[in-house]
């Protein structure tokens, strides 16, 4: 006798219809589905602009689920309590989800798995959030990838499979369980009043990230290789965001990326080069977990980096007044739109960890904190390569000069101009946000003189490697 019990679909980092695996798993079973958001201990914990994000994500993936003739039941409390209860009321047999890989999660999703099938449910993940799952990726010799080009090479030729339609009326039970509002949850609390200036720059869902994909492919990815390293313009697919949430899939946009290099348009190999290195991100946190809270080469356990987020020096740098045009407008930028731009975003950590000898952990709490796009792998990963104390292919102390930087990539002056209003005439609307995104306890002005930098970038430099310089000879 054929099997009718409801599926639940226990949705976190996936919220989209299209290329989603379990849910087409699911809607082919032609059981009923019930679509469920747990606000769990780990949503609890994500930082007040990912959960604002978030926020806006459910909204817009609830309407959609709607207009399928299905809903989202929305609910409070533990994963797996909520997620029994939920299996009581309804009658479920099962309970579905796609995979995550972080350590949190996947501590959370193996107690759930384990203890809802000893209970006789289907308890069930897919994959879905990756393009490959990272234990599926090795070495000659068995082991896994310390370094990005090999790992490339790895996987470039390999097919994840082409991306599936989203399916079509999704038959829901005969009685829903109740829900809760999402208005209630507050998820935006936490940032005040610079959710409403974000919300400016924001297009959240799952439409919105297939067109922002549909128009980097017809009219950027051309140019990516040249551009994607030039803040002041729109160069780079803008996808990361969209990425985080699960709002669209990896294979869409390797998809996508693939036929761009078929057409031979010249950008297509670097965007899908940089598709890989999200991967190689998951790969490592998958293989070395301890890459999000320690330094992931134990050396550098030595190193003197700071991390007394009172100093003068840190305040400033969190408040973008650094004296240092490209670190400030990167985190101006992201106040602004809760993005940064890739390229601002490692000379912004590299002036924290060198210049300033700030411990990686307090740049990476606040990007935590403050990025829409937060994601725990390239996150964790892009902080300690900067730092140095990562997975890095190069034999240096690498430290970015902001102002030459700023001087090759953005040679016009136009990712400075457009973030920071002091010192002009007329600054533009998104250099004035700024001073309304962030508290009002920082007590900014656009009228008040742009700070001299708080430390010489010279004397910066010098002190880094004097420090690197020790910590080599005491090895």
């Amino acid at each position: 006798m054929a099997d009718n019990r409801p599926i639940i679909l226990w949705f976190r980092r996936d919220l989209r219809l299209a290329d989603h695996a379990a849910l087409t798993a699911a809607f082919e079973s032609g059981r009923p589905v019930i679509p469920v958001f747990v606000l769990d201990e780990v949503a609890e914990a994500l930082g007040a602009a990912p959960k604002w994000r978030l926020g806006k994500g459910l909204e817009v993936f609830a309407q959609a689920l709607e207009r399928r003739g299905s809903r989202l039941v929305l609910r409070r409390g533990k994963a797996l309590e909520v997620l029994r209860a939920l299996v009581q009321e309804t009658g479920a047999g099962a309970v579905w989800w796609s995979r995550l890989y972080d350590p949190a999660c996947v501590e959370r999703d193996t107690a759930v798995k384990a203890a809802l099938k000893d209970e006789g449910v289907d308890a069930r993940s897919f994959a879905g959030h990756l393009l490959f799952e990272p234990w599926t990726v090795e070495t000659g010799q068995g082991g896994y990838y310390k370094v990005y080009t090999p790992f490339w090479k790895a996987v470039q030729g390999r097919d994840p499979g082409q991306p599936r339609a989203a399916p079509g009326r999704i038959a829901g039970p005969q009685d829903w369980p109740a829900s809760d509002r999402l208005e209630d949850w507050a998820l935006g609390a936490a940032m005040l009043r610079g959710g409403e200036i974000v919300a400016r720059h924001t297009n959240a869902g799952e439409a919105a990230a297939q067109e922002r994909l549909d128009a980097f492919i017809e009219q950027g990815i051309d140019r990516y290789g040249e551009r994607r390293d030039m803040p002041g313009c729109d160069g780079t697919s803008r996808l990361s965001e969209y990425l985080a949430l699960g709002e669209i899939s990896p294979h869409r946009a390797w998809a996508a990326g693939q036929r761009a290099v078929e057409e031979g348009k010249a950008g297509a190999v670097t965007f899908l080069k940089e598709l890989v290195w999200r991967e190689f991100a998951y790969h490592l946190m998958h293989h070395t977990p301890h890459m999000l809270t320690d330094n992931w080469r134990s050396e550098w356990d030595a190193f003197p980096w700071q991390e007394d987020q009172r100093r003068s020096e840190v305040i400033a740098w969190k408040h973008a007044r650094t004296g240092v045009p490209f670190v400030d407008a990167g985190l101006r930028e992201m106040y602004v739109t809760g993005r940064m731009h890739n390229r601002a975003r490692m000379v912004v950590a590299s002036y924290l960890t060198k210049h300033l000898m700030v411990h990686w952990k307090v740049g990476l709490k606040w990007f935590e904190d403050c990025l829409t796009d937060w994601d725990p792998a390239s996150n964790a990963m892009g902080w300690q390569w900067v730092a140095g104390s990562g997975p890095d292919a190069a034999p240096y102390f690498r430290v970015f000069n902001p102002v030459t930087q700023l001087e090759k990539f953005d040679p016009r002056g136009l990712y400075a101009r457009a973030w920071i209003a002091e010192g002009q005439s007329m600054p533009p609307a998104t250099a004035l946000e700024y001073f309304d995104a962030v508290p009002r306890s920082w007590r900014l002005s656009p009228e008040a003189a742009y700070p001299a930098p708080v430390v010489g970038l010279a004397e910066g430099r010098d002190r880094a490697l004097a420090a690197y310089g020790a910590r080599e000879s005491a090895q």
